[in-house]
């Protein structure tokens, strides 16, 4: 009889975030879990690393890990090290609170927890809920045990994930979509502390989204639960055939001047 599916089970809200504890239970059953995830909230982090100071990692259960340290660092040190020699089958990333669609999936620590998961070669997904008054945690956690079982069953193409968005209230059904796109009208809000000095806000201002049919945002934003899947490699081939006639002139000096005397 083949082994039970380990499943890594990490976020950016912190280990004792509402969006994981749902996603843990959600979970239950479908093989050996684990959860290795950040000691408070690291939402924005992006695929940040720390290379500064070392990790310390507090257990916290069977299987239950909290890390000093960022999403990507709890990834890394799950499979590297946490779990021994057995890796797992598939990382499962969220669920956060809030919304990760269009270009915040660069922004956001539990896309790039998953991503990580990628990198080292491993399977992966993300899931986000919509918040606001009356949210439930219910259908993203049933939406990423589907998920989990068709990744399980089927598998994913290489450099890989599937980021999945639920929206405010019971989804009207499923949508596979690309990134939306949006941008900010103001991001950063300057103030004054109480001895004078100027300070900066990142983030002040309200995102206006493209309502673009086919993109996250969009079907999200229509009541759907979207998935998109996401890949690696960013490369803009159609540029790059673009630039094949590019000449730069500095092949022309090879040691760095005209005048090499």
């Amino acid at each position: 009889m083949p082994d039970a599916p380990r499943i890594l089970v990490t976020n950016d809200d912190g280990f004792s975030a509402e969006g994981i504890l749902a996603l843990w239970e959600g979970l239950q059953g479908l093989g050996e879990l684990w959860m290795v995830a950040p000691e408070g909230e690291q939402s924005a982090v992006s695929h940040a690393l720390t290379l500064d100071r070392p990790l310390r990692v507090r257990e916290v259960g069977e299987n239950r890990f909290a890390v000093n340290g960022t999403p990507t660092d709890c990834v890394t040190l799950a499979i590297s090290s946490l779990m021994g020699d057995q890796p797992p089958d598939l990382v499962v990333s969220g669920i956060n609170r809030g919304g990760n669609m269009g270009v915040d999936v660069h922004y956001s620590g539990t896309v790039s927890a998953a991503f990580e998961g990628v990198i080292l070669g491993y399977p992966a997904i993300a899931i986000s809920q919509v918040v606001g008054r009356g949210m439930s945690w219910d259908s993203s956690a049933a939406l990423a045990r589907e998920l989990a079982e068709w990744v399980l069953e089927h598998g994913l193409p290489p450099s890989t994930l599937l980021n999945a968005n639920v929206p405010l209230g019971p989804p009207r059904g499923l949508r596979l979509t690309r990134l939306g796109s949006r941008r900010y009208t103001e991001d950063i809000s300057e103030q004054r502390d109480p001895r004078g000095r100027t300070i900066y806000w990142v983030g002040g201002g309200q995102p206006v989204w493209e309502h673009i049919p086919g993109t996250d945002f969009h079907e999200v934003g229509k009541g759907f639960a979207s998935v998109t899947p996401l890949h690696l490699d960013m490369t803009d081939r159609g540029l790059l055939d673009r630039l094949k006639d590019l000449r730069p002139s500095f092949l022309d000096h090879p040691n760095g001047s005209e005048n090499s005397s």
